[in-house]
């Protein structure tokens, strides 16, 4: 029996909302901090509008263009929503800023269920699943989101002009900037899973076909684009994720003599 099995209702509630305090007080210290650079945040969140990328057979292979074009201006359509912008534009880059704040607390949160050997494990859980984290967010800013604005914004449009809202491209952007950060963290979800015993790598491997049927599935659910070429780029580092989540999983499995 674990010390978390051993722990009552009410110490775990109070251990939950002291994890939970400590975290959002990180998160609020980020917010004040990036609260002051929101509007350089936001000049660098108009990145994916401005830019188009190109790939090439020769160095270097990943090209970024600026795309000049008048009509790609934002507006805002209300007299608070500039500043309802700045204001969540500093709210998730406080957020991301703190992660290993956040991580932590996650961590102490749950160590109790573990082993005391796992315990020891606290500071490359914490660089793992920040890494993950910023290395989803980056690859969505940089690839993904260039993608789908020029697709979106160019797809059958000769007699229209885009009149884009402030607050609308913002929540675009920070939605899927977050959504492909948490899907970075599946190979830290699969381990976790087959170290609790709640599934095996064996059943994992065996169910692969399904697993990438499901990553293209997901990829036509989220992606702002119906092309395959955008959804491609969601699910083929799904399906890869998968892979290293199940690599992982059998180089941490421990063996039950040793248990």
């Amino acid at each position: 029996m674990t010390a978390m099995d051993k722990m009552p209702l009410t110490e775990h509630l109070g251990e939950l909302r002291k994890r939970l305090i400590v975290s959002l007080v990180a998160a609020g210290i980020g917010f004040g901090v990036c609260f002051s650079y929101s509007e350089k945040l936001f000049y660098l969140l108009l990145f994916p509008l401005h830019s188009t990328i190109k790939f090439s057979f020769s160095n270097p292979f990943i090209i970024f263009e600026t795309v000049s074009d008048a009509q790609r201006q934002l507006v805002f359509l209300a007299p608070a929503e500039a500043f309802w912008m700045h204001l969540k534009v500093a709210m998730v880059c406080g957020i991301i800023i703190t992660l290993p704040v956040i991580f932590y607390e996650l961590w102490k949160f749950i160590s109790p269920g573990l082993k005391a050997k796992e315990k020891k494990y606290v500071i490359p859980f914490v660089i793992t699943v920040t890494f993950l984290f910023l290395t989803g967010a980056l690859f969505c800013f940089l690839i993904v989101l260039p993608f789908a604005m020029n697709f979106l914004i160019t797809y059958k449009t000769e007699n229209l002009k885009p009149m884009l809202s402030v607050g609308s491209y913002v929540d675009f952007c920070l939605k899927f900037i977050l959504a492909f950060g948490a899907i970075f963290e599946l190979p830290v979800v699969l381990v976790f899973l087959t170290r609790m015993g709640i599934i095996a790598t064996d059943t994992l491997a065996k169910n692969r076909k399904y697993a990438v049927l499901l990553a293209f599935v997901a990829a036509a659910l989220l992606t702002p684009t119906p092309d395959a070429f955008n959804q491609i780029l969601m699910a083929v580092p799904i399906i890869l994720l998968y892979e290293v989540g199940i690599l992982a999983s059998r180089i941490l499995k421990t063996s039950p003599k040793k248990e």
